[in-house]
């Protein structure tokens, strides 16, 4: 029997539910989880950016040691 937490894509508890610590649950992990997958996007770009200035700085090296009198 699957538990409300076991699936990590989509939120555990129904934001239909008459409880309302439940619908806070949900809204709470449906920010998390909104939160979570801006974060990594994020991470992305900064690992993309990061990896095409290491290649810039490494041409202008290998230039400039090419180019060395």
């Amino acid at each position: 029997m699957p538990l409300p937490g076991d699936d990590p894509g989509r939120p555990a508890y129904s934001a239909d539910s008459p409880d309302p610590l439940e619908r806070l649950t949900h809204e709470h992990e449906s920010r998390r989880l909104s939160e979570e997958k801006k974060d990594e996007r994020m991470m992305w770009w900064y690992l993309a950016y990061f990896l095409f200035g290491i290649h810039i700085v490494a041409f202008v090296m290998i230039y400039a040691v090419r180019h060395a009198k």
